[in-house]
């Protein structure tokens, strides 16, 4: 379920600034958005794991958490993001 090196490399250099860039804000988010598709498909197919279900919802607190910092900081680079992430605004209603 972890992230291969091969596909967090691509993320990074997808969203990063550069190659070794996989600190920043966006990165992180596409990371975790990577992570939540990957353990979305594990519960589909194991219902019951309820430990799996306690740490996505976690990631998607996290991820939640790092979006309203991009949506502060600049609100088109957050809408940028989401789009080519493919994930729902949420962050509207809140603001």
């Amino acid at each position: 379920m972890a992230l291969t090196k091969e596909v967090t490399a691509q993320i990074v250099a997808e969203y990063g600034k550069d190659g070794k860039d996989s600190g920043s804000a966006e990165v992180q988010v596409a990371l975790w958005t990577q992570r939540i598709k990957d353990l979305t498909e594990h519960l589909k197919e194991h219902p019951k794991d309820n430990h799996t279900r306690r740490g996505l919802l976690m990631m998607i607190g996290k991820r939640r958490k790092m979006l309203r910092y991009i949506m502060n900081r600049n609100i088109e680079d957050y809408r940028a993001l989401i789009k080519k992430l493919g994930i729902r605004d949420t962050l509207q209603s809140i603001k």
